[in-house]
């Protein structure tokens, strides 16, 4: 059973994380050259499909996470340094992200649709600093979990 949490873990994090190493470091520089109205729409239509998994990835972060934590290793008391500070990363990133689709993403989607794009472009650069942070944070929490127990 341990086996199974772990690797649906993994997954969900790699689903997270990379989704937003290729928005931040791959998409985002390659679309430089389109039109604002263009640019923006796109960006609409990858974060409705990429949010949707972002959830399953917290509910199964989640999920896994306390799984093993309170059936394999007695509770927190049972895990070392290394899965405590992935715990507070990952709740952390998770309310960015929660924060993000409520009120940028929100904002975003209702000026997309009502094609103001000046108002679009801002709610952007606020959902940008967030990736950003949520990044920064996802790639210390996979280094965490990848190496952490080895130190």
């Amino acid at each position: 059973m341990l086996a199974l949490l772990l690797a649906l873990h993994a997954l969900a994090a790699v689903v997270w994380v990379g989704g937003m190493f290729f928005a931040y470091l791959i998409l985002r520089p390659s679309l430089g050259s389109f039109e604002a109205p263009q640019r923006l729409r796109l960006w609409h239509g990858v974060f409705g499909r990429f949010f949707p998994w972002v959830w399953a990835a917290v509910g199964i972060l989640l999920a896994s996470g306390y799984a093993m934590i309170f059936g394999h290793f007695g509770g927190f008391s049972g895990v070392g340094v290394p899965v405590h500070i992935m715990h507070l990363t990952g709740l952390i990133m998770m309310a960015l992200f929660a924060h993000l689709f409520f009120a940028p993403w929100r904002r975003f989607r209702q000026a997309v649709e009502r094609e103001d794009f000046a108002a679009a472009g801002q709610q952007l650069n606020g959902i940008r600093r967030i990736v950003a942070i949520n990044l920064a944070l996802g790639l210390l929490t996979v280094i965490l979990g990848a190496g952490g127990r080895y130190w």
